[in-house]
């Protein structure tokens, strides 16, 4: 059994938050791949479905940011799991808009999220890092972070909930690769080589010879000029 926790912060007025980008994606896997509907559970909502080979439990803490592990923590302990069965979906300021990493273990980075999980379960599981893009200075981040998606971010949003989703049943079952490559084929697809374009012709590079030297004398030329 695997554990996949989004973060982010309960209610309406966070919804469309870069902060809940996390939350975006359980919706989404939920939706795709037929889950039970949402229920209150673990402080937080829960709905559970099959990826892959494995049940999986969809997470979606309702205790705020950061207080994230508290429910985490408690749903863990339910299901008895180890750090190593949770993915957790968090959006990461030190990825480029539309970026998409999966990492295994180390520091939280100053996430209230991560470091909410990390003093109830410890730094060993698994997370998929969420690229929302750095506003440039530490002082605006909480306002950056709390404000929604803008209209220009919508195309690369969507293509990265529909990656991630496409990739889940490769996560559940610890193919991480295979999860960023379905990621890779929504959000840079490969350019297609079945067209074929009609080259441009080539300008000529052939240089044309002078005319030769015209060795007759005066005699011939005029003989020539009259026949």
């Amino acid at each position: 059994m695997r554990l996949f926790v989004g973060l982010g912060n309960p209610g309406a007025k966070y919804a469309g938050n870069r902060h809940n980008i996390g939350f975006m994606v359980l919706d989404r896997i939920a939706s795709d791949h037929g889950f039970s509907p949402w229920r209150a559970k673990f402080q937080g909502q829960t709905c559970e479905g099959r990826l892959g080979r494995d049940k999986v439990i969809l997470l979606k803490p309702e205790t705020f940011m950061n207080l994230s592990g508290q429910s985490v923590g408690e749903a863990m302990r339910f299901y008895k799991l180890d750090p190593a069965d949770v993915v957790v979906f968090h959006d990461e300021l030190d990825l480029a808009p539309g970026k998409v990493r999966v990492k295994t273990g180390g520091g939280h980075a100053g996430h209230n999220g991560l470091r909410s999980i990390h003093q109830h379960i410890g730094a060993d599981y698994d997370r998929v890092r969420l690229g929302i893009g750095h506003p440039g200075h530490k002082d605006r981040v909480a306002p950056y972070v709390l404000s929604d998606f803008a209209k220009a971010d919508q195309d690369w949003l969507d293509d990265v909930l529909r990656g991630c989703s496409d990739g889940a049943p490769a996560l559940a079952d610890g193919e991480a690769a295979k999860f960023s490559n379905a990621v890779a084929l929504r959000t840079a697809p490969p350019r297609s080589s079945t067209g074929t374009q009609t080259p441009k012709a080539k300008a000529s590079t052939k240089t044309e010879e002078p005319p030769a030297e015209d060795t007759r004398s005066p005699l011939e030329k005029l003989r020539d000029k009259f026949l």
